[in-house]
């Protein structure tokens, strides 16, 4: 049986050949370089991944406790040693998942903020009508916003997006999502137009769609850089981040009368209980249409 610091990287090999985002991968190896930190005391050798047993795995859960962290990230690291060990029950080494004994901390029930329409369309709008700004690469960033926002893609799919990934006749796009999952989604005439005119500007006739300054493949920590760029320079808000024109894309699409379904396909969510929080961002904007309307509220 291979040691446990071993086993990780393995198992981080593993997420990077199916595809899993560069982030997520990142955080995976981060929290479990910091597990097998707590089994290897200074001056040992780490153990075995099966000789962890639940008692010791409730140890180190409580250890996360002790150090104040809050439950959302404590979520977020048992998420990791959850699916380490996961990983090595398929691949026969350990006999039980231990870990799954382990009790989920609860996280306080949080609704995402969501830029409204206008917020959003100045955002967007801006990004092609930021000239002032002399950005190196300004119909890449439209296309990008555009992307974003008009097709509501994760940022590790808007930049493993390849050029023959796009149907431009039929307007849709061939994109991979978690787990290599590939689903199709539409694009529209904005988003067509912007393509268009970054492709004039910088051709590409195969491979990467969105490339940096050295001529290779844009890395999401890169696209993520020039988001929160423009929503500094347009709105001076540094908080936006890409995922925040992933909720807008869904809550605009349900407000509008979209099929929640319809909504978790073009997502690429596994299950409805997912996209069903942007219908409780809906539902508190009818209801607060509703008091301030209602002669009864």
């Amino acid at each position: 049986m291979p040691a446990l610091n071993q086993a990780i990287a393995r198992f981080i090999e593993s997420l990077e050949r199916e595809r899993f985002s560069p982030h997520t991968v990142r955080n995976y190896a981060s929290d479990l370089d910091q597990f097998a930190s707590y089994f290897t005391p200074p001056g040992s050798a780490p153990p075995e991944p099966g000789a962890i047993s639940t008692l010791l795995l409730r140890e180190w859960l409580a250890s996360l406790f002790d150090r104040n962290l809050d439950p959302a990230s404590i979520r977020r690291k048992l998420a990791a040693v959850r699916a380490f060990y996961r990983h090595l029950k398929r691949e026969g080494v350990v006999e039980q998942n231990w870990a799954r004994q382990l009790r989920t901390p609860k996280a306080p029930k949080k609704l995402p903020a969501v830029m409204t329409e206008e917020q959003t369309n100045h955002l967007v709008d801006g990004v092609a009508s930021s000239s002032k700004l002399e950005q190196p690469h300004p119909e890449r960033d439209v296309a990008i916003f555009e992307l974003l926002y008009g097709c509501g893609l994760r940022i590790s799919e808007l930049v493993s997006l390849n050029l023959e990934d796009f149907d431009f006749g039929e307007r849709w796009i061939l994109v991979r999502g978690k787990g290599n999952k590939e689903r199709q989604v539409p694009f529209g005439t904005k988003a067509a137009a912007a393509i268009e005119k970054y492709l004039e500007a910088q051709p590409a006739a195969r491979g990467a769609l969105f490339r940096n300054h050295r001529g290779g493949r844009l890395t999401d920590r890169g696209a993520r850089g020039i988001v929160k760029f423009y929503a500094r320079m347009l709105q001076g808000d540094s908080s936006v981040h890409p995922h925040g024109l992933r909720h807008a894309y869904a809550t605009h699409l349900l407000r509008s009368g979209a099929d929640l379904r319809a909504i978790q396909e073009l997502l690429g969510h596994a299950g409805l209980a997912t996209t069903q929080k942007y219908t409780q961002v809906s539902l508190q904007d009818l209801m607060a249409v509703y008091d301030k309307a209602h002669p009864k509220a």
